[in-house]
């Protein structure tokens, strides 16, 4: 078959209409026909080449909502059907045979497939492929497409720190940044049970946290306005690209305290061995979340009532939306409707 894709030729270029053809599904693959795809960072940074990792022509998207058109012959029909609506996201296929495969730890599989980094393989498009079932996953009825696919990427790295950190309802969590994930990052804390702090350098989305869920927000300029939360966390989730302070951030944390960082700094990361060796604190990173986790976020976003904040664009003016959150404009997803 053919698919219409929405290709980008070169760095920073606008988007082409072009079509690929394709073969039929593999053995265990599953073909989806795209309605709604989200647009991350991860894709401007693909279309612009900013880690030098991109092949041309780019079809970036890997926030895809749509419904199944076909299945290989592999693929458990008990779980998976043809019509059904489901959604494709971030890592598209693993090997299902390394130690980090057979441990459920899926998003560390070295052969994992990424929707993002594919070439012309992305999710704005007609249609995307999934290479392996167990990585697609049905929406649940009461998350509605424009709000699902977000929740795919931003949803699935926020979420997972939850289960991987093992934060409690009893913490005090404190979330870098009203973004894209930050603002996912509050809903889903607050609604564990939490108590969240709202951090950010831009005054004015106090009023924004608060009504996401944000019990207490921060105006923090790099280390000023931090003094007054010192000792205070348990968690902080890092959901900025910036470079932050981290000294500063990390005299926030209580004893045994964790620092996650899920935002992409393009500088390194610069510690005093002083801010984590007395009180036993620690770093860590972290990604999407693995199948079982991605749905164990879904049915808790479906349960509680929690949805990306989008804005909504044709893909006729995919152009826009691209640029839209290329700018750091988006509040606080763009999502495109195909």
């Amino acid at each position: 078959m053919t698919i219409r894709a929405y290709a980008v030729e070169r760095a920073g270029g606008s988007i082409q209409v072009r079509h690929y053809a394709v073969a039929p599904p593999g053995p265990l693959e599953v073909l989806v026909a795209v309605t709604h795809c989200g647009v991350c960072h991860t894709d401007i940074g693909m279309i612009d080449d900013e880690w030098g990792i991109s092949a041309y022509p780019v079809v970036a998207g890997h926030e895809a909502i749509g419904v199944i058109e076909a299945l290989g012959e592999a693929v458990d029909r008990t779980r998976l059907a043809v019509g059904l609506r489901v959604g494709v996201g971030a890592t598209a296929g693993s090997c299902f045979a390394c130690e980090w495969c057979l441990s459920g730890r899926q998003q560390l599989c070295p052969a994992k497939d990424n929707t993002a980094v594919r070439g012309n393989g992305g999710a704005f498009a007609s249609h995307v492929r999934a290479t392996d079932w167990r990585h697609v996953y049905p929406i649940p009825d009461a998350i509605a497409s424009e709000y699902a696919g977000p929740l795919l990427c931003a949803g699935t790295t926020v979420f997972a720190p939850l289960l991987r950190q093992g934060v409690r309802p009893v913490d005090r969590v404190a979330v870098v940044g009203v973004g894209g994930l930050g603002h996912l990052a509050i809903q889903f804390l607050e609604k564990w049970g939490c108590h969240v702090t709202a951090i950010s350098s831009t005054p004015d989305k106090e009023s924004d946290a608060r009504r996401f869920g944000a019990h207490e927000f921060v105006v923090a300029d790099g280390a000023k306005g931090l003094e007054g939360v010192a000792n205070s966390f348990d968690h902080i989730v890092s959901t900025v690209s910036a470079d932050l302070p981290w000294d500063a951030y990390l005299a926030t944390l209580r004893p045994h305290g964790t620092l996650c960082v899920l935002g992409v700094s393009d500088r390194a990361l610069t510690i005093r061995p002083l801010s984590l060796l007395p009180g036993e604190r620690a770093i860590v990173g972290g990604v999407t979340a693995p199948p079982a986790e991605t749905r164990l976020m879904l049915d808790f976003a479906a349960r509680h009532g929690i949805r990306p904040e989008v804005e909504m664009f044709p893909a006729a003016r995919l152009d826009e939306a691209l640029d839209h959150v290329r700018r750091g404009r988006a509040r606080y997803r763009a999502v495109v409707e195909f």
